[in-house]
């Protein structure tokens, strides 16, 4: 069994994923009902883990649940998501979600923000800096 990993020059580097995803972790937790985070530190611990989880448990997750995956158009992708979520925070100290419900709301937006800070990361890193006037 061959794995291939594609990576483009233009995917931003992995410190730039996990400080947006930092921050879409702790924005969201300011929106979602039943979701508790205690500072930006739990914050950054929560997306390493989350980091991990998408790495380790989900694809297995996903693989389990193909049938209903493509049943539901991978709709049911968010139900894992919520999942993950939950499983980081039972490990994760100073992160609190307190049911089903609300790890599947907080999980849309902390992809919906995520997707917006990604865009404006891309945005900012291909901007060009002014020339300066020659002389």
């Amino acid at each position: 069994m061959k794995f291939h990993f594609r990576f483009s020059l233009q995917d931003p580097p992995f410190h730039i994923r996990l400080a947006v995803s930092t921050l879409s972790i702790f924005m969201a937790s300011y929106i979602a009902p039943g979701v508790h985070l205690r500072d930006i530190l739990a914050a950054f611990i929560v997306a390493l883990v989350l980091a991990v989880f998408n790495i380790t448990i989900k694809p297995m997750l996903i693989l389990l649940t193909l049938p209903v995956t493509l049943f539901t158009f991978g709709i049911f992708l968010f139900v894992i998501n919520a999942l993950v979520i939950l499983i980081a925070a039972d490990l994760v100290n100073g992160f609190d979600v307190s049911g089903f419900w609300s790890a599947l709301f907080y999980s849309f937006l902390v992809s919906v923000i995520s997707g917006i800070l990604h865009a404006i990361a891309q945005n900012l890193s291909q901007r060009t800096p002014p020339t300066p006037p020659q002389a």
